[in-house]
């Protein structure tokens, strides 16, 4: 590829730039489209040179963009970055190189199979210095109508960050999946690991899996999160040590109190640093216990102002809203003394989450309005009935979340053997400001004054929707 067709491929996408404001996101790729287009994909390798300290890539199946957005706050106060979130491709990363400024980039990047999302690819044109793995789970495995078996999907995983030989891995500790995406290249890289290590956020009903190294079931002395937690397999393997970590956590209604501990290595100064910080925080939910952890071990490994971290951190976190939760995710509404909890939660480990989160409000008798997943989903309708099942509902609603209205039903007839008095609404998938409406409705009027909403639907639209209306009325 000459330099002369790399230029003009550049100049001709920094022209075509101002067009992505017809986008939504802030990783409009429409630059990047066209100089993919004209130059390839190996040419963003010429593009990655232009950044002086180097990029850093997250991925995961859940806590991604939320992750991205806590890191960007934390990164922007110290250095410019460029930046991409909820595109989730090479052209987003690549309208970030030619569009904005800055030595460092921070970008979000979903991975659902090999073919469509190139990891190796990625990870060889981007030549990140970071890759930053939050949790990874048996969702989000079906791309373009086809299950997608979740050993590839781990590879795909594990192929954005194979080929590094420079820089430093961020993973999660407590997942034994992305712990041992870290071990496997400790020869080559520096790792840094997060995790919890103090009492009071168990999950009693976490979920023990294979040990991703021997295939056995690994033994759980403690669940902090669905299969997250310490565990322990016969064949040696066990949570790594933290490098950061929670050590205590105080809850109350309106304010969470988070002491966080850290000795992890800076890939600008190329030496360990520590810190020690206490923060407080809105009531955000257990998995952003996580998102925070890994977006403080990012900031600390790649900041290039190793001592500003404890006073960023304090700013940042100490000034933090709800806000910062992208929309559609969970999130209680108080109208009128009753709390309704409603948002996204298209798998079981997101749907568990949401329960946990919904726990801290209850204080009474409960009802549960599901929205169900789709065709091809019986796996998804597994996890969520057991979260169902867990919360103990006085009443169950069920409506189709997806497109099939059969398959909702036939859903609600598995349920109606637990849930003798469970009601049904066959609301079409094609009618969703009437769908949007009915949903509101049924919260707004319970006789319950403790209401959870969660399961399948459009991820952001029809929960933001949803909350508009309860709240305005």
């Amino acid at each position: 590829m000459s330099s002369f067709k790399i230029s003009m491929a550049k100049f001709i996408a920094k022209v075509g730039g101002p067009f992505s404001k017809l986008g939504s996101g802030s990783g409009k790729s429409f630059a990047g489209i066209i100089f993919t287009r004209i130059a390839g994909v190996d040419a963003v390798s010429e593009l990655s040179k232009d950044m002086g300290i180097g990029s850093v890539i997250l991925t995961g199946t859940n806590g991604k963009t939320t992750t991205t957005t806590l890191l960007i706050k934390l990164l922007s106060s110290d250095t410019q970055i460029r930046s991409s979130f909820e595109s989730n491709t090479i052209n987003a990363i690549a309208s970030a190189f030619i569009q904005q400024k800055g030595d460092l980039g921070v970008f979000e990047y979903g991975i659902r199979n090999i073919k469509y999302g190139i990891p190796d690819t990625v990870q060889r044109v981007v030549d990140p210095i970071g890759v930053v793995y939050t949790t990874i789970s048996q969702e989000h495995t079906q791309v373009a109508g086809v299950k997608n078996p979740f050993e590839d999907y781990y590879k795909a995983k594990i192929l954005l960050s194979q080929g590094m030989q420079r820089g430093v891995i961020v993973t999660n500790a407590d997942d034994p999946r992305t712990a041992l995406i870290g071990l496997n290249k400790e020869k080559d890289v520096k790792i840094n690991y997060y995790g919890i290590d103090c009492d009071g956020v168990e999950d009693i009903n976490g979920e023990s899996i294979e040990c991703p190294k021997c295939g056995e079931m690994l033994t759980y002395s403690k669940h902090f999160l669905n299969h997250r937690g310490i565990y322990t397999c016969g064949c040696g393997f066990k949570r790594p040590k933290l490098n950061v970590k929670l050590t205590n956590i105080e809850l109350n209604v309106d304010s969470w109190k988070l002491t966080i501990e850290g000795d992890l290595f800076n890939y600008t100064v190329s030496k360990n640093v520590k810190f020690d910080v206490e923060v407080t925080v809105p009531p955000f939910g257990f998995h952003n216990i996580y998102n925070t952890l890994a977006s403080i071990t990012t900031y600390a490994t790649f900041t290039p102002k190793v001592e500003n971290i404890e006073s960023t951190v304090k700013n940042v976190f100490n000034n933090l809203d709800m806000s910062f939760i992208p929309p559609g995710r969970f999130e209680v509404v108080d109208i009128g003394g009753k709390f309704v909890g409603l948002g996204q939660g298209d798998n079981g480990d997101a749907a568990r989450i949401n329960a946990m989160f919904m726990n801290q409000y209850v204080d009474g008798p409960l009802e549960f309005i599901y929205t169900t997943p789709d065709e091809d989903e019986e796996e998804i309708f597994e996890d969520h009935f057991e979260v169902i099942k867990s919360m103990n509902p006085a009443h169950l609603i069920v409506v189709p979340g997806r497109k099939s209205i059969d398959k909702a039903r036939e859903y609600y007839e598995i349920m109606k053997k637990e849930y003798p008095d469970a009601e049904f609404y066959p609301l079409s998938y094609d009618e969703m400001a009437v769908r949007i409406e009915k949903l509101a409705e049924l919260a707004r009027n319970s006789d319950y004054d403790y209401v959870i909403m969660t399961g399948c639907g459009e991820e952001q639209a029809m929960w933001e929707e949803i909350k508009k209306k309860m709240i305005n009325r």
